[in-house]
C-alpha cells in the first residue's frame, strides 16, 4: 500500500509521533492506521490514540430524568451557533422529554411531540432556521436512583457533555459527584468485565511487545504484563478510577462508603467519534471565489 502524507498526518495527529517514526510505523505495518498506531505505542513513540478528541459535529446533548429512569439525547447542528439558539433549545429540550417515555431511538424519531412525530418536529425546524439538523442517538440508565449532570451548560438540561448515573441505594449527594468525576475521567466501561475483550487484548498484546523491548525474562515479562494491566484497568474503569472528589478510594470504594452501589452510566459528549471534514484554506477561497 502506498504511503502517502495525509496518512502519515493522520498518523501523526492522532499520536504525537514524528513524520518520520508516523511514515516508518506505516510502511512496517502496511499502511494499516491501528497497527501502526500499536507499533509506535510499543516503541514507546506515542501515547494511546485518542479518537473521541476528534469531535467535529456540532449541537446539544440533553439530559432528562422521570422517576428511576434518565436519558441523554444528542441532537446535532451544523454550527455551534445554532447550539445557542433559544428555539433549537426548546425543541432539545422536548426531544428528550419524549425520550423518557422510550426505548430507544428509532422509536424516538416516531414519537409525538405535540401532534407531530420528532422527525417531522426536525424537519420544520431545519427550514426554519436554516440548517441541516439531525438526530442522532439516545442513552438510558435506570436505577433507583438516576443522577442527571451538564458539564458547561449552555442552558438547563443541556450542554456539550451529558452524564447519567443509575444508583442502587438512595443518593445522598453522591451520585453528582460520580457524574462530575464521570464528565471529567471519561471511564471507557463501568468495570473490567464491561470492557471490549478485543480492546483488553489488544492493550494486552501492546504492554506485552513493550515489556518485551526491556530485553527481561519471559517469566519476569508475565508479571510485568500483570501489574501493567492492572494499571490499565484502573485507569479506564470507572469503579477502579481514582475518585476526583478524594483521590485515596476508587469511584466504588467512595460509593460503597456513601451506601450505594454504581449500577450503570452514559457519558455522551456532542460530536463525539465523528471525523471533521477538513478543507485546505486555498481550496476554500478558491471555491468562494468562483462563486
Amino acid at each position: 500500500m502506498a504511503i502517502t502524507a495525509k496518512l502519515v498526518k493522520e498518523l501523526r495527529d492522532t499520536t504525537g509521533a514524528g513524520m518520520m517514526d508516523a511514515k516508518k510505523a506505516l510502511t512496517e505495518t502496511d499502511g494499516d492506521m491501528e497497527a501502526a498506531i500499536d507499533w509506535l505505542r510499543t516503541k514507546g513513540l506515542a501515547k494511546a490514540a485518542k479518537k473521541s478528541g476528534r469531535i467535529a459535529a456540532e449541537g446539544l446533548v440533553a439530559v432528562a430524568v422521570e422517576g428511576g429512569k434518565g436519558v441523554a439525547v444528542e441532537v446535532n447542528s451544523e454550527t455551534d451557533f445554532v447550539g445557542k439558539n433559544a428555539d433549537f433549545q426548546a425543541m432539545v429540550r422536548d426531544i428528550a422529554g419524549a425520550a423518557v417515555k422510550v426505548s430507544d431511538v428509532e422509536a424516538l424519531a416516531n414519537a409525538d411531540l405535540g401532534g407531530k412525530t420528532v422527525a417531522e418536529t426536525l424537519t420544520d425546524k431545519i427550514a426554519t432556521i436554516g440548517e441541516n439538523m439531525s438526530l442522532r442517538r439516545m442513552a438510558t440508565a435506570e436505577g433507583d436512583a438516576v443522577v442527571s449532570y451538564v458539564h458547561n451548560a449552555a442552558t438547563d438540561g443541556m450542554g456539550k457533555i451529558g452524564v447519567l448515573v443509575a444508583l442502587k441505594g438512595a443518593d445522598n449527594g453522591i451520585g453528582k459527584q460520580i457524574a462530575m468525576h464521570i464528565a471529567a475521567a471519561n471511564p471507557q466501561s463501568l468495570g473490567e468485565a464491561d470492557l471490549d475483550p478485543a480492546l483488553v487484548e489488544r492493550e494486552k498484546n501492546v504492554l506485552t511487545e513493550q515489556a518485551r523491548e526491556s530485553g527481561k525474562p519471559e517469566a519476569v515479562i508475565e508479571k510485568m504484563i500483570v501489574g501493567r494491566m492492572k494499571k490499565y484497568f484502573s485507569e479506564v474503569t470507572l469503579l477502579g478510577q481514582s475518585f476526583v472528589m478524594n483521590p485515596d478510594l476508587t469511584v466504588e470504594a467512595a460509593a460503597k462508603e456513601a451506601g450505594v452501589e454504581v449500577l450503570s452510566f452514559v457519558r455522551m459528549e456532542v460530536g463525539e467519534g465523528i471525523e471533521k471534514k477538513e478543507e485546505d484554506f486555498a481550496a476554500e477561497v478558491a471555491k468562494a471565489a468562483q462563486g
